[in-house]
């Protein structure tokens, strides 16, 4: 979740065509842009009603006049994968477009795992982010727009980037390593439109008339069309976060005669408490709002003249970080783990200090357990896990705390297809690549319905109807249940499998990839591999490849065990850990699941459990985070998780 701005912000944008007179592009048509190969693509526009337009591209010439709307298009035939070319437009005005290359577009969207900036995950892929170079792989980062009325011919701002320098920081981490995986393979230009907000459900970015049969739905989207409805709830929200924002101003820690990070503060009635672990779980149960850490540490020699690294895992939700008094980093939000780069002159021999502001308005506060917590400089490390004091900066009053059940414009149906995918429905794609399904753990059932729905949606309106669409599935997530238990997140897992039956489909297979307690996994680069793997397959029709892992096909029942049988098996199947297989349920007619034994058999499954002599059903994986889940095929790809009990 967003930190309160952030969950109240909002963005109704009514934008019906730009102004005319001159001719105006759309953001998406601009310098270093790259258009599909192979097909013939749209350049299109705006200008005053009758205006003459010209195109000039090599030695190719178009006119065209706008029509009444004041809008104009012109089809380009269709070009093989190379550049860069000029393109010149005129009208009553000019446009000299540079540095545009024929290649392969992919739409990225989904929620924030999707959104997720290589910047963000940067420790993790220092590497890259200092030595990638790829001119030709190129991304347009769509601006977040929420509109729950009309459809958005234009986006207020954007350009194209090429993934060099400092802006590999802003690529989509999962959509970097996909497209950086095609280029390397196929050589030709990749260009990723990134259409993506973090929070959001999959009913956002579906248009209104795709949700029609979905009686709930579609009348949300009616009820939602009372802008006085949307005025009135935006402007409670605007008060209550401008209340609480008025109230964080006491904090204690800034409004002392001596700020508690000064270093030369005393600090006076703290206490102890244990990093990591959050503060609701230990000695303030009960606060929600600002929590002040301090450690004291003592640094050898070697640590002095040389910079150093503060890693401070995950924390909840946002927080200003200080050492010896000076601020280091602050970050608004609970996902991105916290790794600050320490100058050489801060660091000193003997005693120096590190104090947190930890601002949480909603759930626990504190950090985040399993993720690393130390500082470095100088190939030496010093863990900070164990005791810190803590003192309480100001707590929200019990009748102004945040509940779960908050308004955000962005997670409305319709609102994200409306604003983020309708400008771009005229730039012709390759594919899509699609990270989404968290936010709809809560109506998996339906899921089942409108991811299928989402698919169709988009082939119709790009005009495509067979257009590529690789999917990410849900990875692992939460606690590891010790018994067999129903889970939300295996039920979205489910529809995402089923839904491999739209022809022209690819799912990628994560059940290995997530982390039990951070929802933002950091294998980032797995991810878009496995997905080039599915592109690769299903948009580049490669048929040399194992592109997946095995998926469930049939069930035999043989007396006192069940055969399974599986495709994309690849070279066979195996245990990837070389143990005995895990995560496999049995049970009954009366459905009442128990772990299982499975072994190998020719490339099948067999599973059993001696207390079960009449077996009927079989799960493998069914749980929010089946840890130690085994199967894979020889390739390294895991097995889907599935169940027969339908």
């Amino acid at each position: 979740m967003k930190y309160l701005i952030s969950i109240f912000s909002y963005f109704i944008l009514c934008i019906h065509q730009p102004t005319l007179g001159n001719v105006t592009l759309p953001k998406l048509v601009g310098d270093s842009m790259i258009l599909q190969r192979n097909v013939p693509v749209k350049i299109w526009g705006w200008a005053t009603p009758g205006e003459s337009i010209q195109l000039r591209m090599l030695s190719m010439k178009f006119k065209t006049v706008a029509n009444q709307k004041g809008e104009w298009e012109i089809l380009l035939p269709s070009m093989k994968a190379g550049g860069p070319y000029t393109m010149q437009i005129n009208g009553h005005n000019q446009f000299i477009l540079k540095d545009i290359y024929f290649g392969d577009i992919w739409l990225c969207a989904g929620q924030s795992n999707m959104a997720h900036q290589l910047g963000i995950h940067l420790y993790t892929y220092a590497n890259e982010i200092k030595n990638d170079d790829f001119p030709l792989i190129r991304q347009f980062l769509v601006p977040e727009n929420a509109n729950l009325v009309d459809q958005n011919t234009n986006y207020q701002s954007g350009k194209w980037e090429t993934a060099t320098g400092n802006n590999l920081c802003q690529f989509s981490a999962v959509a970097y390593f996909f497209a950086r995986k095609l280029f390397e393979k196929y050589h030709i230009p990749i260009g990723i439109i990134n259409a993506s907000v973090g929070g959001t459900p999959i009913e956002a970015w579906i248009s209104a008339t795709a949700l029609q049969p979905f009686t709930s739905i579609h009348t949300l989207i009616q009820k939602n069309k009372d802008t006085a409805y949307i005025n009135k709830i935006v402007n409670a929200n605007n008060l209550a976060n401008n209340s609480i924002q008025a109230m964080l101003a006491n904090d204690k820690g800034i409004t002392e005669n001596i700020r508690w990070y000064d270093s030369n503060y005393v600090p006076k009635e703290w206490h102890n408490i244990n990093v990591p672990g959050f503060w609701n779980d230990q000695s303030i149960p009960n606060v929600y709002g600002i929590v002040w850490y301090r450690k004291n540490i003592s640094l050898p020699e070697n640590f002095t003249g040389t910079p150093g690294q503060l890693a401070l895992g995950r924390i909840v939700d946002a927080d200003e970080t200080y050492f010896n008094g000076v601020l280091v980093g602050k970050t608004g939000y609970q996902y991105p783990q916290r790794y600050y780069y320490l100058p050489p002159h801060l660091l000193k021999a003997g005693n120096n200090s590190i104090v947190v502001k930890i601002t949480s308005l909603y759930g626990k506060g504190g950090f985040v357990t399993d993720k690393p917590y130390y500082i470095s400089a100088n190939n030496d490390t010093i863990d900070l896990k164990g005791n810190w004091l803590y003192k309480v900066g100001f707590a929200l009053p019990s009748n102004q705390r945040i509940t779960s059940n908050y308004f955000s414009i962005s997670y409305q149906p319709t609102a994200l297809y409306n604003g983020m995918i309708a400008p771009m429905i005229n730039y012709r794609i390759k594919g899509v690549l699609w990270y989404q399904g968290e936010s709809n753990t809560s109506n998996a059932e339906q899921y089942a319905q409108l991811l299928p729905t989402m698919i169709q949606d988009w082939r119709k309106q790009f005009l495509q109807n067979s257009l590529p669409f690789i999917y990410v599935q849900l990875p692992n997530y939460g606690p590891v249940e010790n018994v067999p238990t129903e889970s939300n997140w295996a039920m979205v897992r489910e529809a995402q499998l089923k839904t491999l039956s739209v022809p022209n489909t690819g799912m990628v297979i994560t059940i290995d990839l997530g982390e039990w307690n951070d929802i933002h996994p950091s294998k980032k680069k797995e991810v878009g591999i496995r997905a080039a793997l599915s592109a690769e397959k299903i948009a580049y029709h490669d048929n040399n490849i194992v592109y997946s892992g095995p998926i469930f096909q049939k069930a035999e029942i043989n007396g006192d065990s069940i055969l399974l049988h599986f495709t994309q098996i690849g070279g066979g199947l195996i245990s990837i850990d070389g143990e005995p297989l895990n995560c496999f349920e049995i049970a009954g007619v009366n459905k009442h699941f128990v772990k299982a034994n499975a072994k190998i058999i020719n490339n099948a499954i067999m599973v059993w459990n001696k207390k079960i002599s009449k077996p009927v059903y079989v799960r493998y994986a069914w749980a929010n985070n089946p840890r130690d889940a085994n199967l894979y095929n020889v390739e390294g790809l895991p097995a889907s998780p599935f169940r027969t009990d339908q």
